[in-house]
């Protein structure tokens, strides 16, 4: 009984069960993964019966692995392409806006940084449906690569937004201004202070938006033009969908586990980086600055 008051007087002393209920979800959610990833290296053609280890389904079989099937391939190459050209327009309009929403301080400020949200809630059949309509019937723009980027930026640039937003806000204009008191222009101000200061929430951006491109399946689905545009989600889907499929296809989906791993382990040791680095940014460029102006 009176660990049961001890409990209740405070409730945040000891949090075991929410340990347990974490490790709970983190093995239903990961295990999953984890058996899928096993039977890539499955010798047989089973999916579900193991029948021995073998990297077979990854290049050793030259009919149906992963690096030497052309339709894998072209998947696996198409994805990279998209995230590629997703990360270098939406990042930089979703700065740029981000700056923009921040300081924006007239009529219309709150509607628009309301409405800069509506990609985050629309649900996405939505939003791939009305993109194929809108890029079809109104401006003809051709299905394939070019309308699947123009997708993937579309919904890409809230998140940029929200991330470099929020440490805008964090900073503050304080040391912006102390750089223009110090006789900088605007434009020095914004690459040797702010610049620098925002580089960690840059590289998260980037990060956040290769993620969700190479995992979109809807927005590209709808506007894909066949097989020479599909991805790799698409192909595991219409491969899933089609009945009788091989090991190769979990080594497919483990390729691209292991890419957005590798994205999110670099932007995890770039992040510490920029953070052990970051106290001495501002200080160092209006020192820069002081001595430009004396």
């Amino acid at each position: 009984m009176k660990r049961v008051r001890d409990w209740f007087a405070n409730p945040w002393g000891q949090p075991r069960a929410l340990g347990t209920i974490t490790w709970l979800y983190m093995a239903w959610s990961i295990v999953p993964v984890l058996i899928a990833i096993l039977f890539s290296f499955n010798d047989g053609r089973s999916r579900s019966v193991w029948q021995g280890f073998s990297t077979r389904w990854y290049w050793g079989d030259p009919n149906l692995s992963v690096f030497h099937d052309p339709a894998a391939r072209s998947a696996l190459e198409q994805s990279l392409r998209l995230a590629g050209l997703d990360m270098l327009i939406a990042v930089p309009l979703g700065v740029g806006l981000a700056i923009g929403l921040t300081r924006w301080r007239g009529y219309g400020a709150k509607p628009v940084n309301y409405l800069m949200l509506f990609p985050l809630v629309t649900p996405e059949i939505v939003m791939g449906v009305s993109l194929l309509l809108v890029f079809v019937l109104l401006y003809s723009i051709p299905l394939g690569t070019e309308a699947q980027v123009l997708g993937q930026v579309t919904f890409s640039i809230s998140y940029v937004v929200i991330i470099v937003r929020g440490r805008l806000l964090s900073i503050g204009p304080e040391y912006e201004e102390a750089a223009r008191d110090l006789g900088a222009s605007q434009f020095a101000a914004f690459r040797l202070v702010l610049v620098p200061l925002l580089a960690p929430a840059v590289f998260a951006s980037f990060i956040v938006v290769f993620a969700l491109s190479i995992d979109d399946f809807v927005v590209t689905d709808y506007l894909s033009a066949g097989s020479p545009t599909q991805t790799v989600p698409i192909a595991i889907y219409s491969n899933a969908r089609g009945g009788t499929t091989t090991p190769a296809l979990n080594a497919l989906a483990t390729v691209m586990v292991v890419v957005t791993l590798l994205a999110v382990g670099l932007a995890y040791f770039v992040y510490r980086w920029a953070a052990r680095s970051q106290p001495g940014t501002s200080g160092r460029a209006l020192n820069e600055i002081a001595a430009l102006e004396v």
